[in-house]
């Protein structure tokens, strides 16, 4: 288990830029940073598959483009097909001697809606299938691309504009859906939670997911300030406070087992998270105190899964 001082050991990153700058994301967008960092761990030998989003839509206005390597845009709904077809196809070139086998990389990227909504029919069948691919999801917690709107994974008791707050209503009334442990489910070899504000964790967590056999997912807090309603100045801030307060922890699962990536006996109050953020301005004590319950519980039951005492 990391402790918080191994942040800052030095590592060797590459300053080349396969996600180049110029793109049209919102200042202070956690997801673009999230997306440079990936890419840095990548390297040039990947083909990436994005979907229909905010990492789509910023980057690719024609006649311009912010990739480096191949990358391919399909719908929201079909990262994953597309990408094991691609994967598919590529091993049975090579197996007809078509091409040489260049251990080439086979990568999604798709937001919280375009997983843990849209596109998990898809996702859970490559997963089941057992095709070697990397999956990134970029989770800025709703459909930011598109106005808003909520999604599966938005949380508890924020505002989205599809679902507003009222005299009878707190916003959204459904607890965010747990898409790692959704993951872990399917058995596969290996499933991670990032976060930007923690760069050399996140990079780890790419490469070991994109070097494993088999398939991989990586879930990645994505803070969004146009959408959580935060200064611009805050993403970073906002990421480690998400941690810190374990409301997104970050760990690892590896063929089954449960590692912290960074452990809080003595976590933050949820509150510090959710003052600087107005999607949560409207919310009374009562129901802070009822997330911050929910969180330590759901915290606890990680840590037992992680053997942490």
């Amino acid at each position: 288990m990391e402790k918080e001082e191994e942040l800052f050991v030095p590592r060797l990153v590459t300053t080349e830029e396969n996600f180049a700058r110029g793109h049209r994301a919102c200042v202070g967008c956690g997801e673009a940073l999230a997306v440079r960092h990936v890419c840095k761990a990548l390297g040039k030998n990947v083909i990436i598959v994005n979907a229909t989003g905010c990492i789509e839509i910023i980057s690719s206005l024609l006649p311009q483009t912010s990739w480096c390597v191949p990358w391919i845009h399909t719908l929201f709904e079909n990262v994953a097909a597309v990408m094991s077809g691609i994967e598919s196809a590529y091993k049975a070139r090579v197996r007809k001697g078509k091409i040489p086998d260049k251990d080439v990389k086979f990568v999604g990227f798709a937001g919280d809606g375009g997983t843990s909504d849209i596109g998990i029919q898809a996702l859970s069948g490559a997963m089941e299938r057992g095709h070697n691919f990397l999956y990134c999801c970029f989770d800025n917690e709703a459909y930011m691309n598109t106005g808003i709107q909520r999604s599966s994974s938005t949380p508890y008791g924020a505002w989205t504009t599809t679902a507003p707050v009222g005299k009878k209503s707190i916003g959204q009334v459904t607890w965010k859906k747990n898409m790692p442990e959704i993951a872990v489910a399917h058995k596969i070899p290996y499933v991670a939670t990032a976060c930007p504000s923690y760069p050399f964790d996140l990079m780890d967590k790419v490469r070991k997911g994109a070097e494993i056999e088999g398939p991989a997912y990586v879930h990645i807090l994505s803070p969004c300030p146009t959408g959580w309603r935060y200064p611009q100045n805050l993403t970073i801030e906002i990421g480690r406070l998400a941690v810190e307060t374990g409301v997104f922890p970050l760990y690892e699962v590896i063929n089954g087992e449960y590692r912290l990536s960074f452990d809080f006996p003595d976590l933050k109050p949820v509150g510090e998270y959710m003052k600087e953020q107005r999607r949560f301005r409207h919310l009374t004590e009562d129901i802070v105190e009822k997330i911050q319950a929910r969180v330590e519980k759901e915290y606890l039951e990680l840590r037992e899964k992680a053997g942490v005492k």
